[in-house]
């Protein structure tokens, strides 16, 4: 064990004792969290689907409405320009 003792600090002991450590515990825990992980991940993404349906549904809505008011103002241009040109004729020039 001299090699150890010549190291500066216990880190690289702590260190290898974790790895192994990792080593001799992940083939048991890895396939429990996979088995765990596989269902929450499906739900995840059909939470995302849902979501991103839903998003193109307001999407279109809002661009409908969006539209709507856009023909209504360009009626009321068209509405005011036609009474603009009923009360002064052209040729007249209004002043």
């Amino acid at each position: 064990m001299a090699f150890f003792d010549n190291v500066k600090g216990k880190n690289v002991i702590i260190g290898l004792a974790i790895g192994i450590g990792a080593a001799v515990v992940a083939p048991i825990v890895v396939p429990i969290i996979a088995a765990a992980a596989k269902p929450l991940a499906k739900a995840a993404i059909k939470g995302g689907v849902k979501a991103y349906r839903r998003g193109r549904e307001m999407m279109a809505e809002l661009k409908e409405v969006a539209e709507d008011v856009v023909a209504e103002a360009k009626a009321e241009v068209s509405e005011v320009q036609q009474e603009q040109e009923i009360v002064t004729p052209p040729g007249e020039g209004g002043k």
